[in-house]
């Protein structure tokens, strides 16, 4: 039987350190058995039919820009049981204007009030998930992320807000999701807002823990596909959504 397949595209903004996070993320997934390409260009998404041919795709890109045409393979890819996965802004303060690419994979980045910070990840207490089953609730020293959501989103864990000063403080307390699972068509999706830096995972190893089941899990929707036959042209629309 031929190994499964991800593919890690990592590059953007050198402060997230893409490289050592690529890294890590490939040196779990090869211990799962997986086999993994590393790719630093957008250009690794032209494929379609490859990106298909995946389990997993990870997306470890702070900003810059992605083209209608590459999102669009990406959705396709995914929308067909291919599983995506990705944490802090490498996936969820991606490609800004892509709007397309918020909607996949469940919120986008607006900011992290008080810089880099104390806080606590409260996990869900009464979630089903095996993603944060036997998880307890723990603390990091990183940048909170405050995101704008989808609501269609499944939160296995949130952080409390506001815990610093700033005009967001004037509202509500708020507990902002953390990691979430969300659906894109008949593929599963994966985030997880922690690792601003690639030694998050060293001093917080539940985040790194959350990591590897989330692309585990997120790698499950493709098998499902396959074994079930499961056809993705059943979410395809001629509408205008641009």
């Amino acid at each position: 039987m031929s190994k499964k397949k991800a593919l890690i595209v990592y590059g953007g903004w050198d402060g997230h350190q893409p490289e050592l996070v690529a890294k890590r993320f490939a040196e779990i997934l090869e211990k799962e058995g997986l086999d993994v390409t590393l790719s630093q260009t957008l250009d690794a998404y032209a494929d379609l039919d490859f990106l298909k041919s995946l389990h997993l795709i990870v997306p470890v890109w702070t900003g810059g820009n992605l083209t209608h045409e590459l999102c669009t393979n990406v959705s396709k890819a995914v929308a067909s049981g291919v599983g995506m996965a990705g944490n802090h802004g490498g996936m969820c303060d991606s490609f800004r204007e892509n709007t397309e690419w918020q909607f996949i994979t469940g919120g986008n980045w607006v900011s992290h009030p008080g810089g880099i910070i104390d806080y606590t990840v409260e996990i869900i207490k009464n979630s089903s998930s095996p993603i944060v089953e036997g998880i307890e609730d723990f603390e990091v020293f990183s940048e909170q992320y405050y995101l704008h959501v989808d609501p269609a989103i499944e939160i296995l864990a949130t952080t409390r807000f506001p815990l610093h000063t700033y005009y967001h403080a004037s509202n509500k307390a708020i507990d902002m999701p953390v990691v979430w699972t969300k659906k894109w068509g008949h593929g599963r999706v994966f985030y997880n807002s922690l690792g601003h830096t690639d030694d998050v995972f060293e001093k917080a190893p539940q985040a790194q823990e959350l990591m590897r089941r989330g692309m585990l899990w997120a790698i499950e929707g493709k098998d499902i596909a396959i074994e079930r036959k499961l056809d993705p042209s059943i979410f395809e629309s001629d509408a205008k959504m641009y």
